[in-house]
């Protein structure tokens, strides 16, 4: 499998704090891949030591082969960055900074960019001053579209946008990077949207990886079961198969990965009467605390 991005024993610290040890993670080519953790897990530090920004402590980033650090002119010029805070040059109307742009990318497609502008309803020499910071994100993103990268690697592309452009412009995104086999590496605060658009989701707590699975299979294999027990006092081992649980005086809420049938069975050998027992349906953000706990 050819990859797009390796990440190979990764470690950083900002001082003496550990941010992540031996982080070890792929994006194979043409995949849309989300990662996702609370705030302070390293997120913003990956993307920055991906882009050769920071240089991490021990351990090294490949895109397409080469070292983030020291990546050619050529490989650089098949990666579009979205920093977060989508910086623009507000004096510019939305003409005038497409045709700005377009002189520094020899690839420049300015289709997917004026695509965008229109489903916007915003007009040609609508000054990027004057537009709202949802509207200034998309002129960003759509300004990277039209530099017609191989690589994309968006932080927090979502800024900003409320829940009718955040829909529009990931189903716009997925259907545009499957069209012309672009990879994708995002995050986002907004987890939701991300069930919309990723194949594969990485998801990291503090110092280390909780997942990296097709995101299909992480919500089919990853559950959620809720009942009331019967004895408020009655306490339930932690055993190793129990991912979180998150308990209010009888009321419980257990993650796992194992069965209805095993979760049940264990309850029973352990002597725990419970009522009210059910699986419970899960959108990603709701598997994405359950993994991660509330706090």
């Amino acid at each position: 499998m050819d990859y797009a991005i390796e990440c190979i024993n990764l470690t950083h610290y900002y001082g003496k704090k550990l941010v992540y040890e031996n982080l070890n993670f792929q994006v194979p080519e043409g995949t849309i891949l989300g990662l996702l953790g609370k705030n302070g897990s390293g997120k913003t530090t990956t993307i920055n030591i991906l882009n050769g920004f920071l240089q991490p402590r021990s351990g090294r980033c490949l895109i397409y082969g080469e070292d983030s650090q020291r990546l050619s002119p050529a490989n650089k010029a098949r990666i579009g960055f979205l920093i977060e805070g989508h910086i623009q040059y507000s004096f510019m109307d939305i003409h005038q900074i497409e045709k700005f742009y377009s002189g520094f990318y020899p690839k420049w497609d300015r289709e997917p960019y004026w695509e965008l502008m229109s489903k916007l309803k915003v007009t040609p020499h609508q000054k990027i001053s004057s537009m709202s910071c949802g509207q200034r994100s998309q002129v960003a993103l759509g300004l990277i579209l039209a530099q017609d990268p191989d690589l994309l690697i968006l932080d927090d592309f979502s800024m900003g946008l409320d829940p009718g452009y955040r829909r529009l412009f990931i189903d716009y995104l997925r259907a545009y990077a499957k069209a012309r086999h672009k990879t994708i590496f995002t995050t986002s605060h907004i987890v939701q949207d991300m069930e919309r658009l990723i194949d594969d989701v990485l998801i990291m707590d503090y110092n280390r990886v909780l997942t990296q699975r097709p995101v299909e299979e992480f919500m089919r294999e990853f559950k959620q079961f809720s009942f009331e027990l019967e004895d408020e006092k009655a306490e339930i081992p932690q055993d190793g198969f129990v991912t979180n649980l998150e308990r209010v005086k009888d009321k419980v809420e257990l993650y796992t990965y194992q069965s209805e049938e095993f979760v049940r069975g264990y309850l029973h050998e352990k002597g725990i009467a419970v009522r009210e027992f059910r699986q419970v349906e899960m959108g990603l953000e709701d598997a994405f605390i359950g993994l991660t706990g509330k706090y």
